[in-house]
């Protein structure tokens, strides 16, 4: 890792600081850090036949396969939506979700600096991710998660050898407790949610969009994220917004964000409506059930910045958006994904999709993985 390819630097002011697996958020404002490139072009990296600007080498990477991961077309949904839908499969990731992406980045990371031992908050999906590359690395690792999370997350996370802490109460409470504990041993606290470098283990995501869609009809003129602590919205923007000043597209797709009724902090502060954590009532789509993103504002901001959008979805239309993709088009996503095509309907209603636009949803997670809707 060639540290002085790169810095961190404040998603929010104009804080700036050299890399530290230790600093994970802003010392002036408290904001999260994003990795910032003094020469995108001096700091690519090749992965999956990519060349991409990351903060690791090739020989560096520690990998489980992750990425590469199919797009499809929707057709049957498609014809009757009115648009171009395909979802890319990120379930095929090894762990069954698309967090492998920015875990396999964070992770080798981590192992370059000499960290031995990591804790972390999760509702499942980051937390079997982070289980899994932590073995690989020889990293001990410690997982809290919502005492609610689904048994086949919690067990997934077990298996791969990680400590498990089930917290009750509210997801923002695996979060608190993860923290506390990292303070309390004086080992690195490896949050997804606040890394630096897993928000460009995500943004592949998109590299893989550009590199398989763009020269064809089916590249996206939207792309509708389930959105909980920004991740994935976070690295696809980015992704393109480095393309678009490499001078590699001359088009960025508009990135939407999807939540739910029940859980809307991203929704309530882009549209300046009032909801606070206190309203927050239980989801289905535990992925995203996130009361207080450390990214709201990041997230926020480069919506606007990038003409997207935010919709809610309720509880039952999620079950139903889960079961269609089942019956017309065979796909067995989790929740959170279903939360992101329940999101159509609403952007179309509003006239933010038209009839006939390309659109494209990433099947974040395995249904496998979750709560049957039947």
């Amino acid at each position: 890792m060639n540290q002085s390819n790169y810095c961190f630097t404040c998603s929010i002011c104009e804080f700036s600081t050299s890399p530290s697996s230790e600093i994970i958020i802003c010392k002036k404002c408290k904001s999260p850090l994003d990795v910032k490139y003094a020469s995108l072009d001096k700091s690519k990296t090749v992965v999956n036949s990519i060349d991409i600007p990351l903060p690791i080498t090739s020989e560096d990477l520690i990998s489980l396969g992750e990425g590469n991961t199919p797009t499809i077309s929707l057709n049957n949904l498609s014809n009757n939506l009115d648009v171009r839908l395909s979802t890319k499969l990120e379930y095929f990731n090894p762990t069954g979700s698309f967090k492998d992406r920015g875990t396999s980045i964070m992770i080798s990371c981590l192992k370059k600096a000499g960290i031995k031992e990591i804790s972390e908050d999760s509702s499942g999906n980051a937390g079997a991710s982070i289980s899994a590359y932590a073995s690989k690395a020889k990293i001990k690792s410690h997982i809290f998660a919502p005492s609610s999370a689904p048994n086949a997350k919690i067990n997934q996370i077990k298996v791969y050898g990680a400590k498990t802490y089930l917290i009750s109460g509210s997801r923002d409470n695996a979060t608190k407790e993860a923290e506390i504990f990292s303070k309390t041993h004086g080992i690195t606290y490896a949050s997804h949610n606040l890394s630096p470098y897993f928000i460009e283990g995500t943004k592949i995501f998109a590299y893989e969009i550009f590199r398989d869609l763009y020269n064809s009809q089916d590249f996206p003129e939207h792309i509708v994220i389930p959105t909980g602590n920004g991740s994935l919205f976070l690295g696809a923007v980015k992704s393109f917004l480095e393309l678009y000043s490499s001078n590699k597209i001359n088009l960025i797709p508009k990135i939407h964000v999807v939540q739910t009724e029940s859980i809307q902090p991203i929704y309530a502060l882009f549209n300046t409506s009032h909801w606070s954590p206190s309203n927050q009532s239980k989801t289905i789509a535990g992925g995203i059930a996130v009361s207080s993103p450390p990214r709201v504002n990041q997230i926020v901001k480069a919506l606007h910045e990038n003409n997207g959008s935010c919709v809610i979805v309720s509880e039952k239309e999620i079950i139903e958006w889960q079961l269609h993709l089942a019956n017309q088009e065979g796909l067995y996503i989790e929740p959170t994904s279903a939360a992101a095509f329940a999101g159509i309907s609403k952007l179309m209603e509003s006239k933010i999709i038209k009839k006939g636009a390309s659109v494209l949803i990433p099947s974040t997670g395995f249904g496998l993985k979750d709560i049957s809707p039947i």
